[in-house]
């Protein structure tokens, strides 16, 4: 009898184990939400501004990946976002390449009207992963916690079933695919809406290319150069470190 039991034990362990998918490859789609309102200030043009503007910027975006590789880039926007044309222009140009075996990403970001592509090695971000569990397309998930650029807090619900090690934009190092993510600093979130699971061609991932590419240091000597008068106006210090703060976190997440 006893026998028997162990076998029963050892068939049913090893038919979980073997019935198990891990997800290679494949595209998810996510949504991101963003509130400008909250982004910008309260003088009496930014005031007239937000009359304008739907309360969030919802659009959505897909994240390709294949072979540790990944490609996240803009896909439409939903039709209840009501902002301003040179707000759209700019997310619709921005696309993160990652390459994970290599451990470095490919950035186009469009900066003041500008497309700057940037290659350097991917972000390092400081994670502690916690108990929390929560369902997000259909793939449990584990969150953890992250800090970039010295202060600034993620929050981050990443699943093991997805083995790449990605997520929206520039966040990626935790054991999984982060399939929902929150930026409170940048009033910012992203969530995974659905995973297709099938084939990717190696073309279809690929870094953007330029005729002038910057690294990370480059590319923020060139910004802070361009930028130095911006952030000088007005005379509350902290709201201009504020602006200057979220003009820079944009620009390299």
């Amino acid at each position: 009898m006893k026998n028997i039991y162990l076998i029963f034990v050892v068939t049913l362990f090893t038919s979980i184990g073997f019935s198990q998918k891990f997800v290679e490859n494949g595209i998810i789609e996510f949504e991101v939400n963003t509130n400008l309102k909250k982004m910008m200030g309260d003088d009496s043009w930014d005031e007239k501004m937000k009359e304008t503007m739907s309360d969030l910027k919802t659009s959505y975006y897909t994240y390709t990946f294949a072979d540790n590789k990944s490609v996240f880039k803009f896909d439409r926007w939903s039709p209840k976002t009501r902002i301003p044309k040179y707000e759209k222009e700019a997310d619709e140009e921005n696309v993160w390449y990652f390459d994970l075996n290599s451990k470095t990403t490919t950035m186009q970001k469009q900066v003041a009207g500008t497309n700057f592509v940037m290659t350097d090695s991917v972000m390092k971000i400081e994670w502690k992963i916690t108990n929390e569990n929560r369902e997000i397309a259909g793939y449990n998930c584990r969150k953890a916690v992250g800090k970039i650029f010295g202060d600034v807090y993620v929050f981050a619900f990443y699943t093991d079933e997805i083995i790449i090690s990605g997520g929206p934009c520039a966040i990626n190092g935790l054991p999984g695919m982060i399939l929902g993510l929150t930026i409170p600093k940048l009033y910012t979130s992203f969530v995974a809406t659905k995973v297709d699971i099938k084939n990717i061609a190696a073309a279809e991932i690929a870094p953007t290319k330029a005729k002038k590419v910057y690294s990370e240091k480059e590319l923020r000597t060139t910004l802070t150069d361009v930028t130095k008068d911006w952030f000088t106006w007005g005379d509350d210090e902290l709201e201009k470190k504020k602006r200057k703060d979220m003009f820079f976190w944009n620009a390299f997440l």
